[in-house]
């Protein structure tokens, strides 16, 4: 079997130019419009939250092999998807032996904790599916590992979360081809937290829309009204 790193490279190659990052899939979930500006526009901002999010990595972005209580553990791992297009590096994959044979697990660090939102799970997810094309073993959970509560959070990969994760990439590939930034999203409590938020300008960009909607109904309504 083809080392994984080197499998990952010939797929990476065999894609082309414009495979889409795993680590988009995570912006997309959070804001599409997010995703356009950090990837097709090549904007970003630092905050305290990625600031805080880099250090994390730090570690983690380090390639290494080990094996920790019979585990064979993979850190900064490769990863790529032919038949989703989607490209990326796992911090972490656990190699669970299950008879003869190795069940991959992803884990995926991150700062803070758990989020209402399923845009890790599906970054997550996104791994998964690479792993399971790239190993030709069904992987049916991973885990998050969040540095605020120092606790892995178990993610399953059902059928909801691996149908969320394929229409991510299949809308972030849309976008990416008619690279048309798509409007912010309408969950406004994210902008708060949102590095971009400044270049972003949510509330400007959603302003003409509503004046526009406000012009559109007085004008509707005048000529509804019987003449004098």
């Amino acid at each position: 079997m083809t080392p994984l790193p080197e499998a990952a490279a010939r797929l990476s190659d065999e894609l082309g130019p414009e495979p889409i990052p795993i680590s988009a899939l995570q912006h997309a979930v959070y804001c599409l419009r997010q995703a356009a500006l950090i990837h097709i526009e090549r904007l970003w901002a630092e905050n305290r939250f990625t600031a805080e999010g880099h250090v994390l990595h730090a570690a983690a972005d380090e390639p290494g092999r080990r094996k920790v209580r019979g585990v064979r553990r993979v850190s900064a791992l490769p990863l790529a998807c032919r038949r989703l297009g989607i490209v990326g590096i796992a911090d972490l994959v656990e190699f669970r032996r299950d008879g003869e044979r190795e069940i991959p697990f992803p884990i995926e660090i991150k700062r803070g904790k758990p989020k209402l939102h399923r845009a890790d799970e599906v970054q997550l997810c996104a791994q998964a599916l690479c792993l399971e094309e790239m190993t030709g073993t069904g992987v049916p959970d991973g885990a998050l590992f969040y540095a605020e509560t120092r606790r892995r959070l178990s993610v399953v990969f059902d059928h909801d979360l691996r149908e969320l994760t394929e229409s991510t990439i299949a809308a972030l590939r849309e976008t990416f081809a008619t690279l048309v930034t798509p409007p912010p999203t309408p969950h406004k409590a994210r902008c708060k937290s949102c590095s971009l938020h400044d270049i972003c300008r949510p509330d400007a960009v959603a302003r003409p829309a509503a004046a526009w909607r406000r012009r559109a109904i007085g004008h509707l309504l005048a000529a509804a009204e019987p003449p004098a």
